[in-house]
C-alpha cells in the first residue's frame, strides 16, 4: 500500500479562528488558556481531516503561533538580545514578532525583527539574527507538546522540523564580518538534542525541511549538507524535503546526505521526476510532491496517475504520493464557499479537497478500480474546461498579438519627466507621504460588507465611503503631509478589489490564505482572459481631489503583484496572464491622468517575489515582469508623475530591473533593516527619487521623532537629499487612528526639523 501523507496544513483555522484569536489576545480581551483552546481545537481538526482520509501520518510541527521559522528559533534557543528576558514564552514569541513599545513594556521598547518572504511566495517569515556570541539549546516545547497532542488522539505521527542548513542560511548576520555557517556545530549540537527527544516520543519519521536545496547554492553551503548530516547520529528516519523547483543539479550531492528519504516537489517541476527516480540510493524512499500546495485548481488525477506509474513500477512501496509543498499556501475548505457556481465549484480544490486528492491517488496508483473511475469522473470537469473557448476572448488576445517594444515605453526620458513635474506639482524639500491604504476601522468593514449583502443601496453606499474618504483627507491635511491619498475604504484588499472589478476572476468568500501572524489575504482565481470594462478607481480619487488643493495620489495595484497576489491560470503562461492586467490597468491610468490626477503609484511589492529560485531563468522574468509595468505606466504624460511601492524583498539582486521600471519616484521598506536595503541604491547610484520607509507600519510601536530623524539623515548619507521622499514602509490599514496620527505626526514633525538642516 502507498504512503500518503502532506507536508503541511493551514493553521489559521477554516474561518481565521486563530487570527481572531490571536487578535483578542494581543488586545488584552482574553488569556493564554483561551488561546491555546482555540489553537488546539484547531489542530485536532486538522489530525482528524488527515486521519479520515487514510493518510499514513499526521504531520505534526506545522502549527505556528505567528510563523514557523520564528517558531524554530524559540526551539533552539535562539533570540535576538534585545527580545531575552529569562526563559522563552509566548508573550517572548509575540515581541520578536510584533515588536514592544514602551508603554507595553516599562523599558526603552524594542523594534520587531525583520521580516521577509518565504523563497517566491507571498508568505513571510521572521528572520533569524545570528552573530558570533549565538548558543542554541532546547528552551521551547511546543513541537514536542503537539507531537504528544496529536498522539493522545491515537494519530500515527510525523513531525516537520526545519532543517539546520535552512535555518542558517534563510537568517542573516547582525556581526559586520562574521559567518552565519560557522556557527553549525553549535546549531546541530541542538539538533542532536532535538532528535533524542523525538525518539523518546517514539516517533518514526521526521519531515526535515531543506528548501535551500532548490536555490543555487554556493559550494560552501552545499558542501556543507554531507557532513552535517554524517555530525547528526539517531535512530529516526529522516525525509529530506525540498520544495518549489527541481533539485536535480544537485543530486549528486543530495545522494550522499545521511538521510532515508527524499521529498521532491514534481507539481513546480514535474520533469525532474524520472532523474531523481534513477539517481535515488537504493535503500531511500521517494515522496512525490505530485498535488499543487500552491494554486487551488483540481488536480486532473488521471493524469497524474499516468505521470507516476513508471516510478512506482521501478520503486514500488518506497514511492510515497504527497502534496508538492505545505497546504499552507492554500486556503482551506472549498465546501465552505456557498456562492460559487455548480461549473466554476468543480474546477477548484482547497487544502481539505487536496488531502483526498492524495488519499485517491495513492489508492489509484495500487490498482484499486474504484479510485481509478473516481479519478476518472473528478478530473473530467478540469478535463472539459482545458478544451473550452469561452476563458477565451478575442479582444484581449489581439491586444496581446500586437504588444511592442513602444507600448512599453513612456514619452519622456526621466530627467525630462522630472522637470515638468517640479514646475506642474512644486512640491518641497523632502515631501512626505503615505503608502496608500489608512485604518480600516469597524465601521469600513461593517459598510463594505452591508453592501455586498444588499443591505445598503448603491447611493447609500457611495455617500458613506465618501464620508470615510472625508475624514482620511481632513485629518491628512491636519497632520500636514504634503501628498495625500483617499485611503482606499472601498478596498478590502489591494489585489482582491482589482480581481472584482476585473473581468476574468473568480472571488471567493473564505479563501483565506495566511500571510504572517495573523495577517490573512483572500486571493482572487484568475479564470479568463482578463479586461478592464470601466473605470475602477477615478471616481473615489477625484472625490478626494475635489476635497483638498493638495497633489491626490491616484492608488492602483501592479500587474506583477497582482498576478503573484491571486492563483492563475495553469493553461496560459504567468508572461500572458501579467500583460492582460498591464493593459488594463494602462486604461486606468489614462483615465485618471484625463480627470486631473498628476500623481500615480502603481504598487509592485511582489517583483522580487515572483522572481525564480534559479538564476538562470531570472533574466526572461525579469524582462517580462518590467515591460508590464511599463506598459501598465506607458500613457502616463511626462507631468504625470508615476510611483511604484515595494515592501520587504531584498533588491541587492534586481536593482537594475527596479531602475529599469523607470518610475519617477519608488518608495520601499527600510526601517526594519535599518536603511541597510538603501545600500543597493546607492551602490547603483539609482537615478530616480526614493522614499525609504522611515517606520515600522507592522509593529504597533510609535516611532519617536528622534528615531525618524536618523533614520532620515542615515537616508541622505546614501541618496541625494532632493531625490529623497518621506513615508511610513507601507500602507496603514491593519493600525488604528491612534497609532496611525501620533505616528505621522512625529513624521511630518521630523521632517520639518531636517528641511532646513538638510536643504
Amino acid at each position: 500500500m502507498t504512503t500518503t501523507h502532506i507536508l503541511g496544513y493551514p493553521r489559521v483555522g477554516e474561518k481565521r479562528e486563530l487570527k481572531f484569536a490571536l487578535e483578542k489576545y494581543w488586545k488584552g480581551e482574553s488569556d493564554v488558556n483561551e488561546l491555546r483552546h482555540v489553537a488546539s481545537e484547531i489542530r485536532q481538526k486538522n489530525w482528524t481531516l488527515q486521519q479520515d482520509n487514510q493518510l499514513s501520518f499526521a504531520t505534526a510541527g506545522d502549527f505556528a503561533w505567528y510563523d514557523h521559522v520564528l517558531g524554530t528559533s524559540l526551539l533552539l534557543g535562539h533570540v535576538p538580545k534585545r527580545h531575552q528576558n529569562g526563559t522563552p514564552d509566548l508573550d517572548t514569541l509575540f515581541r520578536i514578532g510584533r515588536g514592544q513599545s514602551q508603554s507595553t513594556c516599562g523599558c526603552a521598547g524594542h523594534a520587531a525583527s525583520d521580516m521577509t518572504k518565504w523563497f517566491n511566495t507571498n508568505y513571510h517569515y521572521l528572520v533569524p539574527e545570528f552573530s558570533s556570541a549565538d548558543t542554541f539549546e532546547l528552551s521551547w516545547t511546543q513541537l514536542f507538546d503537539e507531537i504528544s497532542e496529536a498522539q493522545a488522539q491515537g494519530h500515527t505521527v510525523k513531525p516537520v522540523l526545519l532543517g539546520p542548513l535552512s535555518y542558517l542560511y534563510l537568517g542573516k548576520e547582525v556581526e559586520e564580518g562574521f559567518d552565519r555557517l560557522s556557527l553549525l556545530p553549535k546549531l546541530l549540537e541542538a539538533y542532536q538534542a532535538i532528535f533524542a527527544k523525538l525518539e523518546q516520543l517514539n516517533v518514526e519519521w521526521v519531515q526535515i525541511d531543506e528548501p535551500i536545496l532548490a536555490l543555487e547554492l554556493d559550494a560552501k553551503w552545499l558542501d556543507s549538507f554531507k557532513g552535517a548530516y554524517q555530525t547528526l547520529q539517531t535512530n529516526l528516519k529522516l525525509l529530506l524535503t525540498t520544495y518549489f523547483d527541481s533539485i536535480t543539479d544537485v543530486l549528486p550531492t543530495i545522494t550522499e546526505i545521511n538521510v532515508d528519504g527524499l521529498h521532491i516537489d514534481i507539481a513546480s517541476s514535474p520533469e525532474q521526476l524520472s532523474t531523481v527516480v534513477d539517481a535515488l540510493p537504493a535503500q531511500w524512499v521517494l515522496s512525490a510532491g505530485t498535488i499543487n500546495g500552491r494554486n487551488v485548481w483540481r488536480a486532473n488525477l488521471v493524469e497524474k496517475l499516468a505521470a507516476l506509474q513508471d516510478a512506482k513500477a521501478k520503486l514500488g512501496d518506497r514511492l510515497w504520493v504527497a502534496t508538492s509543498c505545505s497546504l499552507l499556501h492554500s486556503p482551506v475548505d472549498l465546501d465552505l464557499e456557498t456562492k460559487l457556481s455548480t461549473e466554476t465549484k468543480d474546477w477548484f480544490a482547497f487544502a481539505k479537497q487536496k488531502v483526498a486528492e492524495v488519499n485517491w491517488l495513492a489508492k489509484a496508483l495500487d490498482g484499486d478500480a474504484q479510485a481509478i473511475a473516481y479519478c476518472e469522473q473528478y478530473s473530467q470537469p478540469i478535463i472539459e474546461r482545458s478544451k473550452s473557448t469561452s476563458v477565451n476572448k478575442e479582444s484581449v488576445q489581439r491586444r496581446i498579438a500586437g504588444l511592442t517594444a513602444k507600448d512599453a515605453e513612456r514619452s519622456a526620458a526621466y530627467p525630462e519627466r522630472a522637470h515638468h513635474q517640479k514646475e506642474v506639482l512644486k512640491l518641497p524639500l523632502l515631501p512626505t507621504t503615505t503608502i496608500g491604504s489608512f485604518p480600516q476601522t469597524s465601521d469600513v468593514r461593517k459598510t463594505r460588507a452591508a453592501y455586498k449583502r444588499g443591505d445598503i443601496s448603491t447611493a447609500q453606499y457611495t455617500e458613506i465611503i465618501q464620508g470615510f474618504i472625508k475624514d482620511t483627507v481632513e485629518r491628512q491635511e491636519k497632520i500636514g503631509l504634503d501628498v495625500l491619498v483617499h485611503g482606499e475604504a472601498e478596498r478590502n484588499d489591494m489585489v482582491e478589489y482589482f480581481a472584482e472589478n476585473l473581468a476574468g476572476f473568480q472571488t471567493t468568500q473564505f479563501g483565506w490564505v495566511q500571510s504572517y501572524g495573523s495577517r490573512c489575504v483572500k486571493p482572487a482565481i484568475v479564470v479568463a482572459d482578463i479586461e478592464r470594462e470601466h473605470p475602477i478607481t477615478v471616481d473615489w480619487t477625484t472625490y478626494a481631489q475635489s476635497l483638498t488643493d493638495k497633489p491626490m495620489k491616484g492608488m492602483l495595484t501592479g500587474p506583477v503583484t497582482i498576478l503573484c497576489w491571486t492563483f492563475p491560470r495553469e493553461d496560459i503562461s504567468r508572461e500572458t496572464i501579467t500583460n492582460q492586467l498591464a493593459f488594463a490597468l494602462q486604461d486606468e491610468v489614462s483615465d485618471l491622468e484625463a480627470a486631473g490626477i498628476n500623481i500615480i503609484q502603481i504598487d509592485e511589492p511582489a517583483i522580487r517575489e515572483g522572481l525564480p529560485l534559479k538564476a538562470r531563468d531570472h533574466q526572461h522574468y525579469l524582462e517580462w515582469a518590467v515591460n508590464a509595468f511599463k506598459v501598465s505606466a506607458a500613457s502616463a504624460k511626462p507631468e504625470t508623475q508615476i510611483h511604484t511601492h515595494m515592501c520587504y524583498s531584498e533588491f541587492n539582486e534586481i536593482i537594475d530591473s527596479v531602475a529599469a521600471l523607470d518610475a519617477d519616484v519608488i518608495t520601499i521598506e527600510t526601517s526594519r533593516s535599518n536603511m541597510e536595503l538603501l545600500n543597493a541604491f546607492e551602490e547603483f547610484n539609482y537615478p530616480n527619487e526614493i522614499g525609504p520607509g522611515v517606520y515600522d507600519i507592522h509593529s504597533p510601536n510609535v516611532p519617536e521623532v528622534e528615531w525618524i530623524e536618523q533614520l532620515i539623515e542615515k537616508a541622505a548619507t546614501r541618496i541625494p537629499v532632493e531625490r529623497l521622499w518621506v513615508n511610513p514602509d507601507c500602507g496603514l490599514k491593519t493600525r488604528n487612528w491612534s497609532e496611525t496620527e501620533e505616528s505621522l505626526k512625529h513624521l511630518v514633525e521630523a521632517t520639518q526639523r531636517l528641511r532646513t538642516k538638510l536643504a
